[in-house]
């Protein structure tokens, strides 16, 4: 049990009794340093499972190197983050941007004649990335008639909702038809600004960039630019190089994308099912079974 004041530190003799850590969503953000300086110091850890996905910050690779288990919350928010994907998607495809600024002026603005929205049935997907929330978001954009083509480097499965799978590698080979690039892939040194100003150069004037994976996989400024000059339609944005994003930015001001705040997994039953997989895991390790979600070092 961390002390109620976040400044405050769990006593040395604690710490050396914890085997077990579980980085809850009650501890995280306020308590977050507190947290981890309480599993620094604890030398019997064996096991850290966190409520969140992504595992790319140091402290993680830090506990790795220790010999400490570390896993995850995968599949907790995944069909929230999708869903919210899916929305922006739609909104952005049915001018919704449109509409709403129309309706913050008072003003009857329809969309007629070249203005009108493009049919979604027959555009292409290119889904960057497909783990749990890539695979749930491919699932959906199949559903409103997408092409949906896959991005990964592991090979295609059955039941995989993708019309196409390929390899990394081929990914700058695909953009050409792009009208939505999906980036739902976890940051590692390889996908680290992978999205850069040569990638985005790639997709046609009309495309649009989804991102709800991690903001440092996009070159932020490259993307700034494309949507400033209109090489690109417009981008749904959850995650960013800095955050929170800082208000200078003109991301916040530009009538083609939309902004949330790395927020986009946000639901009511996520702790919920962060405590059921923490509690299977937890039956796991006391019978020595394998653990689910669990990050192999390296």
């Amino acid at each position: 049990m961390l002390p109620p004041d976040p400044a405050a530190r769990l006593a040395d003799a604690d710490c050396a009794r914890a085997e077990v850590a579980f980085f809850s969503g009650d501890v995280f953000p306020d308590h977050s340093r507190q947290f981890f300086s309480a599993v620094r110091k604890a030398p019997r850890l064996q096991w850290l499972h966190v409520f969140n996905v992504g595992v790319d910050h140091p402290i993680y690779t830090e506990m790795l190197e220790r010999g400490v288990r570390l896993t995850t919350s995968s599949g907790s928010a995944s069909v929230a983050i999708a869903q919210t994907a899916i929305a922006a998607l739609l909104a952005l495809a049915r001018g919704f941007p449109h509409w709403l600024s129309a309706q913050r002026r008072r003003e009857w603005a329809p969309l007629r004649g070249d203005a009108s929205p493009r049919d979604l049935k027959g555009q292409t997907a290119v889904i960057l990335g497909l783990g749990k929330i890539g695979t749930e978001i491919a699932r959906l954009a199949q559903a409103l008639g997408l092409t949906v083509v896959g991005v990964r480097r592991g090979p295609r499965r059955p039941g995989d909702p993708v019309d196409e799978l390929h390899p990394p590698a081929a990914l700058a080979g695909l953009l050409g038809r792009c009208d939505w690039l999906v980036i739902a892939c976890p940051l590692t040194p390889e996908t680290r600004g992978l999205v850069d100003a040569g990638l985005i150069a790639k997709l046609p004037r009309a495309a649009r960039i989804i991102n709800v994976a991690r903001g440092e996989i996009v070159d932020e400024p490259a993307l700034i630019a494309a949507l400033q000059d209109g090489r690109l339609a417009g981008a749904y944005l959850d995650v960013f190089e800095t955050e929170p994003l800082p208000p200078a930015s003109p991301l916040w001001d530009m009538p083609n994308v939309i902004v949330t705040p790395h927020n986009a997994g946000a639901a009511a039953g996520n702790d919920e099912r962060v405590l059921e997989i923490f509690l299977d895991n937890l039956a796991r390790w006391h019978r020595g079974a394998p653990l689910v979600n669990e990050i192999a070092i390296g």
